[in-house]
């Protein structure tokens, strides 16, 4: 679980962040979600250490982060897997050396234990046999979960992942959207997904928190956004015609 309680952040004379405060809860989909430059990807910034509050409390497991020494915070960040927006695989890489590297950082396992982990997470994302392919041979919905084997590699307590749908067609989203959400029940972890995906949002956001100018304006699960009476979150979600009918079809 990880607790943010009344944090803020200004850049210049400009709050970015405002006394926000939410539960990520453990073994759940959580979302953060909301208009580009509303604050979001700040938040995220701010949790794992990017940026530093000006005030307020990151509590990771009671842990309170910006207030850890250096190694302590260092310790934290090795139990977060990251799924990039772009999926920053390493082109000059094979496969298996891309989802190997945070073995190689961050554990002191013996080759074969790595081999046998990389397997696996390469297995969990269906990409089974394609080890020493390199990025370049590979598709967009591919190199996302072979990015994503890469995050769950060192068996993380935690996963954020950046806008995991961003340049993918439909199908293939909604492969990544049930890969996120089944890893995340089986390895109980505290997965935390920024998106403007609302299909995402709908089909697998369990613990959701939108903001609106920086501040936590509204929060809830998928079920309860199609019922909402909140303005500004009607506006985001259902601005197309698309949602709108499906807003329309949960009444």
């Amino acid at each position: 679980m990880i607790e943010i309680r009344s944090i803020n952040k200004t850049f210049g004379d400009r709050q970015v962040v405002k006394d926000v405060s939410f539960t990520f809860e453990q073994g759940k989909t959580n979302m953060i979600i909301g208009e580009s430059g509303c604050g979001k990807t700040t938040i995220l910034k701010l949790m794992v250490g990017l940026h530093k509050v000006d005030s307020g409390d990151i509590l990771y497991n009671g842990q309170n982060f910006p207030k850890l020494s250096t190694d302590e915070q260092q310790h934290i960040r090795t139990q977060i897997g990251m799924l990039f927006q772009g999926g920053a695989l390493f082109d000059s890489q094979t496969l298996e050396q891309n989802v190997r590297f945070p073995l190689d950082m961050f554990t002191n396992m013996s080759r074969e234990e790595k081999d046998e982990r990389v397997n696996f997470c390469l297995e969990r994302v269906k990409l089974e046999g394609r080890n020493k392919l390199y990025p370049s041979e590979l598709s967009g919905g591919m190199k996302k979960r072979a990015a994503l084997a890469r995050a769950i590699a060192n068996n993380p307590r935690y996963l954020y992942c950046d806008e995991p749908n961003s340049g993918l067609d439909p199908k293939t989203s909604i492969v990544i959207d049930e890969l996120i959400h089944s890893l995340t029940r089986e390895f109980n972890m505290t997965t935390i997904v920024v998106t403007h995906d609302m299909n995402s949002v709908i089909e697998i956001g369990e613990n959701i928190m939108f903001v609106h100018q920086g501040q936590n304006w509204w929060s809830g699960n998928s079920t309860r956004i199609l019922k909402t009476d909140n303005k500004e979150l009607f506006d985001f979600v259902f601005a197309s015609e698309f949602m709108k009918d499906i807003f329309r079809k949960a009444q």
